[in-house]
């Protein structure tokens, strides 16, 4: 099984995990000293070492709670100015990266894909 998919996805899921945290308490959060806003990470924590892992079922729901950041960063690209919105397309790109990471994944190692051996 090619671990393309896999390192892609582990590796835009940590990127993302600190780029939130980072854009929330230092680089440009909402309030000066950090806000609390920067909690949207730790739904990121729930599927981090299953990703580490290439749990093929982690890959897949951890697609759907891609989403939620891409529209984030979406969102948030659109409305901010400044240091906030090159943020919000970073966190656009590594939540994209980490959709079709967690999708390439899922349907490489799908059991219908994996060889069999004769019987």
């Amino acid at each position: 099984m090619n671990p393309w998919f896999n390192r892609l996805s582990s590796t835009s899921l940590v990127g993302l995990l600190f780029l939130c945290l980072a854009w929330e308490l230092w680089l440009a959060p909402l309030r000066p000293g950090g806000s609390m806003l920067a909690l949207k990470a730790l739904p990121l924590l729930l599927p981090l070492f299953g990703i580490l892992r290439g749990n093929r079922y982690t890959h897949q729901w951890t697609s759907m709670l891609s989403l939620a950041y891409l529209t984030e960063g979406l969102v948030r690209a659109v409305s901010d100015h400044g240091t906030s919105q090159v943020l919000a397309i970073a966190e656009t790109l590594l939540a994209t990266m980490l959709f079709a990471g967690c999708l390439g994944y899922a349907r490489v190692a799908a059991p219908s894909r994996t060889v069999k051996p004769a019987d």
